[in-house]
């Protein structure tokens, strides 16, 4: 058989993304409605999850060294100190500083198959529908690739809400997850589901610590208390936890 040379390019692409951590390895809903197909794993385990900071200064979010892999770091000490000062100013900054779970699970875009799978990123309230929806016992397994269940998502901001909700709706019917029968493309989909743990830089508590220590120093770069005063005022809110999220993934 002739070597297919837009095989080997598409699996180029797909090495550089995962290397340069973004590219098409992520998708996030768009205002309305989208149709999506979570996709198998081979562990049996689509959904993932991960714990973030975010609000480090001008730093975008970055995984915990203490909350993923265990490893102690100057940014949950620092954390817990501030907690354990128990003052309303020093919880304030230890829940804007604090990991943030975010959960993640393969799916490929009904419309956009020519993408391959994707890791969409979410958080608890779409994670519990989700573990609702796979303890569902009239749908069985939604990612099983020959009689699996599509799922709706409606993303948006209601009339009156703050923020964007997600909903999800699953299909009366089953379906493939080739919807056109080709059994070839849907091997090569679940040969190259993003790998997560590639997908994101992974700091040593030493580099968090030099990130902790910039972000303790003022513009002059000398420590001053006013600097601190100034992160105990940090408002924290969903919407800019969201942002850096989106910001991490985008």
């Amino acid at each position: 058989m002739a070597l297919d040379l837009e095989k080997i390019r598409a699996r180029k692409v797909a090495l550089e993304n995962r290397g340069n951590g973004g590219g098409n390895n992520f998708w996030r809903p768009n205002d309305g409605e989208q149709t999506i197909r979570l996709v198998p794993t081979a562990d049996g385990d689509p959904l993932k999850d991960f714990w973030f900071h975010y609000n480090l200064g001008e730093n975008p979010g970055f995984l915990s060294p203490k909350k993923n892999f265990g490893e102690d770091d100057p940014l949950d000490s620092f954390i817990r100190k501030l907690f354990n000062e128990g003052t309303e100013d020093s919880i304030k900054m230890a829940k804007n500083l604090m990991a943030r779970q975010r959960f993640f699970a393969p799916v490929i875009v009904r419309g956009e198959e020519d993408q391959g799978p994707r890791m969409w990123g979410f958080g608890k309230m779409v994670y519990e529908q989700l573990l609702n929806l796979f303890l569902n016992p009239e749908y069985g397994d939604i990612t099983d690739s020959e009689a699996g269940t599509d799922l709706v998502i409606h993303y948006g901001k209601p009339a009156g809400a703050t923020f964007p909700q997600t909903k999800i709706t699953p299909r009366r019917r089953s379906s493939t997850l080739c919807s056109d029968g080709d059994t070839e493309r849907c091997a090569e989909w679940l040969d190259n589901i993003p790998e997560l743990d590639t997908l994101f830089e992974r700091k040593t508590p030493e580099e968090v610590g030099t990130l902790l220590d910039s972000y303790l120093l003022d513009e002059s770069g000398t420590e001053e208390a006013s600097s601190e005063t100034q992160m105990y005022n940090t408002e924290a809110t969903t919407t800019s936890v969201d942002s850096a999220f989106n910001e991490l993934l985008g």
